[in-house]
C-alpha cells in the first residue's frame, strides 16, 4: 500500500482552517515503533525537562534540533513529512527542530493558547512561513489533554506573546474574543495520525486527567527562504537530506541516544531565564 502525501485538497484546508489531519498517516507498526522508541530511548527521559503552566501543572519535553539518523529522524525527513511541509508552504523547507512531548497522568500538563509564531517570531524569523506536525503517538483524547485549535486562527496575524508561567502564552484579552467568532476544535487522534498547522494557529491543551501517559512527537520546518537574520538556539537553514518513507520502519530500532543534540533549556536565547524549566527531569 502506497504512503500517504499531502494532496491539493489538504493544501486548501491548510490554507482555510489553519491546520490539516492526516488519519493513519503513520500505519500501526510504523506508530508502535515510536511509542517503543520513547519508552527505550533513556537518553530522551534523562534530557526531557518540565515546562511549568499558567495552572501549576508542568509537561515534560525533550528537543533536538538536527534531525539525526535514528527512528526520529527518519520521520522528521521522510518524504511524507518534508515533502508535505514544502506542499504547504509553497517552497523547500528545513528541519527547525523536533520534540516529544509527555504530558504524565493525573493533571500533567496544560499548553496555554499560543502561537509557534509568536516564539519564532523572537528567533529572528521575519515571516510566519513555519508549520509543526504534530504525530500521536499514544491516544490523543480530550480526557487526556489533546491538542485544540481554533479554526481559521491563522488569519489574524501573530498575537502578542508573553510568559505564563515557564511557556510563552497569547494575549488571553485576544484568544477570548476570537473564540467568540471562531470554532474552537479538539483534535482527538489515534496513533499514528497526524497534524500539519500553521506557525500562527492558536493552539492549545488542557491537563492529562487520565491513568496513561499522552505522548507526542512534534516536527518542526521552516521555509528555506525565511532563514533567521540572526543566530539563536534553532538552526538556521541546513538542507535536509531527504529519506524515502520506508526508512521509518527500516531505522525503527535505531536510537541515537546521547548523541542526538538535545537542547539544554538554558541555551534558550530568545526568551532567557524566563523559560527555564521549574522542575528539571533526570529520570
Amino acid at each position: 500500500m502506497p504512503y500517504q502525501q499531502i494532496t491539493p485538497a489538504d493544501a486548501d484546508a491548510f490554507e482555510r482552517d489553519g491546520y490539516v489531519v492526516k488519519r493513519g498517516f503513520f500505519d500501526a507498526e510504523e506508530a508502535t515503533l515510536l511509542s517503543n522508541g520513547i519508552l527505550e530511548d533513556t537518553a530522551i527521559h534523562r534530557r526531557a525537562f518540565a515546562l511549568a503552566d499558567s495552572q501549576g501543572g508542568a509537561t515534560e519535553i525533550a528537543l533536538w534540533n538536527a534531525p539525526g539518523d535514528d527512528l526520529f529522524g527518519a520521520v522528521a525527513r521522510c518524504e511524507r513529512v518534508v515533502g508535505g511541509a514544502e506542499r504547504l508552504l509553497g517552497g523547500e523547507v528545513y528541519h527547525y527542530h523536533s520534540k516529544v512531548t509527555m504530558k504524565r497522568p493525573g493533571g500533567g500538563g496544560t499548553w496555554d493558547w499560543h502561537q509557534d509564531y509568536g516564539y519564532w517570531y523572537k528567533n529572528g524569523c521575519l515571516f510566519p512561513d513555519m508549520l509543526s506536525v504534530a504525530i500521536a503517538v499514544s491516544p490523543s483524547t480530550r480526557e487526556n489533554g489533546c491538542l485544540q485549535m481554533l479554526r481559521g486562527s491563522h488569519r489574524m496575524g501573530r498575537l502578542e506573546h508573553g510568559i505564563v508561567g515557564a511557556q510563552t502564552g497569547a494575549d488571553m484579552e485576544r484568544v477570548e474574543q476570537a473564540m467568540q467568532v471562531l470554532e474552537r476544535v479538539y483534535l482527538e487522534m489515534s496513533p499514528g495520525d497526524a497534524v500539519f498547522f500553521h506557525s500562527n494557529t492558536l493552539h492549545s491543551s488542557d491537563p492529562n486527567r487520565s491513568a496513561a501517559t499522552r505522548d507526542v512527537l512534534l516536527c518542526c520546518y521552516n521555509k528555506a527562504s525565511n532563514n533567521p537574520y540572526c543566530a539563536h538556539h534553532h538552526p538556521n537553514y541546513t538542507p535536509i537530506e531527504r529519506l524515502p518513507d520506508s526508512a521509518v520502519k527500516e531505522r525503527g530500532k535505531v536510537h541515537a541516544g546521547e548523541a542526538r543534540d538535545f537542547m539544554n533549556p538554558d541555551r534558550d536565547t530568545s526568551i532567557g531565564k524566563a523559560t527555564k524549566p521549574v522542575v528539571a527531569m533526570t529520570g
